[in-house]
């Protein structure tokens, strides 16, 4: 049986189903019979074909419904209702082994958490009910790419089942052992084989809990969130990061609230500095995760030895650091920083009779109002930290952070895509963006032709436009090309979405004048994390 063919009608019915509810003029509302009907069948013919994370899913919404009620639902509501079914069917029709993650738009206060599993519709769910938690949430098929982005991210929590390719869950807990002896983090394993012997080996190998195969989810989350609380215990127990010896992110809070109480008493301004070394995966990849971590706590010493007296060092996650610099206005940090990224950069490091070198960039914020949350001004010298990447590295910007809240800026965000499922997916996303700078009007179209007759794209305002590179009739090339051929080209920011893999595709994207692009199919984690840097530009 090519149970393939008969996941991909599946996935195909469903889209039909959907269009039919949400863009037929038709249909203005949706009986809860009909939606009833439709779980039903979604969760069995799933069943069947091991889409065993989507079945379940559509018995815990099937749960919430009566088969018998008169509610007719309207389509915004029944939209919303279905969310997690659309965003799960879309992951689990494209999903790729590897998932890239850009964490830095993510909340330091955001607990991770890493999933290894192989059963790619289990494992999209967990990620969806955790998600939901609020925890963030990565994902890996593959064992060998799950070990890179252990030592990457750095989790909070590692869930693992125990039977993968090319290598079982308990080889990869032996493998990450050595990295644990600096760090705590809860090590789960789930397994459909759940018998004495193998629940023991789990525990001999590392493993804090055992969780078996099928799942109960309101435990599982139970279970989870208990370790994840053991783990901020025990982070917030300690003022020192366990690698580097600097002072870690709680204490930055402590420090920094004890900066704003001297602004208040004495009206005497200081600096906070973000720090992050260039290209550090590189090292990871080049030379391994040991010798990263080396360069890590070298670097940690350094800043300390280069800093005053009275100034303070922090490490606030992966190769990021931060320094509070008492009363010190932005132009004395940035000479001072300045000064340190030279040094730096001549200090040499060996791994094997290898030498190499390594930079970093810095982004500047000085507080003078004692009112500024820590949040806000993290949030400051993070922007300045990114626009010296992008501006070639191996230097320091500062903060432009004059705020007109009365005065915002226009922005549209157009979103054109064939794809019903892409289009509720971004559609959700973008309207939960929240930006103090910006009035954000939003726009969905289908088709690239809709989107160009609109008065969205003629109105000369500032634009953000997400566009699906393969589309039927009028090509999202065709479109790229008429926007940046037309008289307010300079006011359109494109991010591409394409399944094209091919370097000229992509290039030709990129000549037409597309900002950035995103290959099909993509996380919804990265998309908002392209999404958000993208529009600090448009800023």
């Amino acid at each position: 049986m090519d149970l393939q063919k008969y996941k991909n009608l599946l996935f195909q019915n469903i889209k039909k189903e959907l269009t039919n509810w949400f863009e037929s003029e038709e249909v203005e509302t949706i009986s809860s019979t009909e939606v009833y009907r439709f779980l039903h069948s979604l969760k069995g013919t799933a069943g069947t074909l091991n889409l065993e994370g989507l079945a379940q899913l559509a018995r815990n919404l099937l749960a919430e419904l009566d088969e018998n009620s008169e509610y007719n639902w309207l389509k915004k509501d029944l939209k919303d209702y279905l969310f997690q079914l659309i965003e799960l069917t879309y992951e689990y029709e494209h999903f790729e082994e590897e998932q890239t993650v850009n964490n830095r738009e993510w909340h330091h206060d955001t607990q991770l958490v890493q999933i290894v599993d192989d059963d790619i519709s289990m494992l999209i769910l967990l990620k969806d009910v955790l998600e939901e938690k609020g925890l963030m949430v990565i994902t890996n098929v593959d064992p060998e790419k799950a070990v890179e982005q252990y030592y990457e991210l750095q989790p909070d929590c590692l869930i693992i089942d125990i039977h993968l390719p090319t290598k079982n869950g308990f080889e990869i807990l032996n493998e990450i052992q050595q990295h644990n002896e600096k760090y705590f983090i809860p090590n789960i394993m789930i397994s459909i084989d759940h018998d004495k012997e193998t629940r023991i080996k789990a525990f001999q190998n590392g493993a804090d809990d055992f969780i078996s195969k099928p799942i109960e989810i309101d435990e599982f989350l139970v279970r989870i969130e208990r370790h994840l609380q053991r783990k901020k215990i025990f982070d917030q127990s300690v003022l020192i990061d366990e690698l580097t010896q600097v002072y870690n992110r709680r204490f930055l809070e402590d420090s920094y609230t004890k900066q704003l109480h001297d602004l208040n008493r004495t009206g005497q301004v200081f600096t906070i500095c973000i720090l992050d070394l260039d290209y550090f995966k590189k090292i990871n990849d080049t030379y391994g995760h040991l010798t990263g971590d080396q360069v890590l706590s070298e670097f940690a010493q350094f800043l300390k030895n280069e800093v005053r007296k009275g100034d303070m060092v922090y490490r606030v996650g992966g190769e990021e650091f931060s320094i509070i610099f008492p009363r010190a206005n932005d132009l004395e940090v940035q000479k001072c920083v300045t000064n340190m990224i030279t040094r730096f950069s001549e200090k040499v490091f060996t791994h094997d009779e290898k030498k190499f070198s390594i930079t970093f960039s810095a982004g500047v914020y000085t507080v003078s109002n004692s009112d500024t949350s820590l949040k806000d001004a993290l949030r400051e010298a993070d922007v300045a930290l990114y626009e010296a990447k992008r501006l070639g590295r191996a230097r320091v910007e500062l903060s432009h952070n004059s705020v007109d809240l009365y005065n915002k800026k226009v922005l549209h965000i157009s979103v054109v895509d064939d794809d019903i499922i892409i289009r509720s997916i971004l559609e959700k996303l973008l309207r939960g963006i929240q930006d103090e700078r910006l009035d954000i009007k939003i726009g969905i179209y289908e088709d690239g032709a809709t989107f160009l007759q609109s008065e969205y794209a003629q109105n000369g305002e500032n634009h953000f436009l997400i566009l699906d590179g393969m589309m039927p009739g009028m090509d999202g090339l065709e479109v790229l090309q008429a926007i940046k051929g037309g008289k307010y080209a300079d006011r359109f920011t494109v991010l591409m979405l394409t399944g094209r893999k091919r370097d000229e595709d992509i290039a030709s994207a990129l000549k037409l004048g597309a900002d950035d692009y995103v290959t099909k199919p993509f996380s919804t984690t990265e998309l908002d994390a392209r999404i958000k840097r993208l529009l600090k530009r448009v800023k």
